[in-house]
């Protein structure tokens, strides 16, 4: 993966409350028992990262607000000439092209505007319009408030805990979230809720379907985004390798529900499973990746 160092970061599709001590509130509640400590933490840290929509955030939607955060130190960085030698610098370029990409794709795949969606920088813990979450919680979309959150020390979590290491896991697990939210603007998300509620003990299977989608859908973007640019037409990508999607697929791998079960220790129970197994997975990144048409990732219609 190479960067165009031309490309500019436009900092306002993120909101960096680091240290901003937000919090406070009603807790986003975790869909499994257990502490925070040593590997029950890890487990509890993964099970809910990538969740977007998060998985237990919706039942919290009437908690809290959301603070507003101060981009002055971002924006000085990311307008330097090493900005894409640092950690949020990359990631919001990551933000950029996957915005761009759906500002596109979105209308031409399903005759949908797309609206844009901020990404929420925090560290520790952070208030938002689905409640107070703090950074156990892995990253996740709210759709109380149409933002993604994250606390980019997952990264290391994600790399040291879980051994998914490639830098290009990063922009996967964005483009993820962010396929969570191409999912609100077109009621899937709402819908999937309310099949939920009429047929609970299908709850999982739906939770896996959403899942699903937004792996596939972070596979279309992966596809198409070497022709995604800034507003100048400056391209974001100068390329992106085999090496790449196969650290993509690596990182959707390493957080399949079957081999959180077996990290933990559990016995593998495809009952339990709210995200999709790691071979469900890889199938469905490796399906919008090969396809790069979003239509194609119809989890719902498929039976996943």
């Amino acid at each position: 993966m190479e960067l165009n160092e031309n490309a500019r970061v436009d900092t306002s599709q993120v909101d960096d409350r680091r240290g901003s001590g937000g919090g406070g509130g009603m807790g986003i509640p975790i869909p499994i028992g257990g502490g925070r400590g040593g590997i029950v933490g890890i487990i509890i840290a993964v099970l809910v990262a990538l969740v977007g929509g998060g998985f237990g955030l919706n039942a919290a939607t009437n908690g809290g607000g959301s603070e507003q955060g101060d981009n002055t130190s971002l924006e000085q960085k990311c307008s330097a000439q090493d900005a894409l030698e640092q950690l949020d610098c990359r990631n919001t370029l990551y933000v950029n092209s996957i915005q761009a990409y759906w500002r596109t794709a979105m209308p031409e795949a399903f005759g949908e505007q797309y609206k844009p969606s901020k990404t929420v920088f925090f560290s520790q813990n952070v208030s938002t319009a689905c409640g107070a979450a703090d950074s156990g919680v892995g990253p996740f979309y709210c759709p109380a408030d149409d933002q993604v959150y994250i606390d980019l020390t997952f990264y290391r979590l994600l790399a040291d805990q879980l051994g998914a290491k490639g830098e290009f896991a990063q922009p996967y697990v964005l483009a993820h979230e962010y396929g969570h939210h191409v999912q609100d603007l077109l009621g899937t998300e709402a819908q999937m809720r309310r099949q939920q509620e009429r047929d609970p003990q299908s709850a999982n299977a739906l939770s896996v379907k959403l899942e699903l989608q937004a792996d596939c859908y972070a596979g279309a973007w992966a596809k198409n985004a070497t022709g995604t640019a800034d507003e100048r037409g400056q391209k974001i990508f100068k390329s992106i390798t085999e090496e790449d999607i196969s650290q993509a697929i690596d990182a959707a791998e390493k957080i399949g529900d079957d081999a959180i079960q077996e990290r933990s220790g559990r016995p593998v129970n495809p009952d339990e499973f709210t995200h999709g197994s790691s071979e469900q997975r890889k199938q469905w990144f490796t399906k919008g990746f090969t396809t790069g048409d979003p239509k194609s990732c119809d989890t719902f219609g498929a039976g996943a």
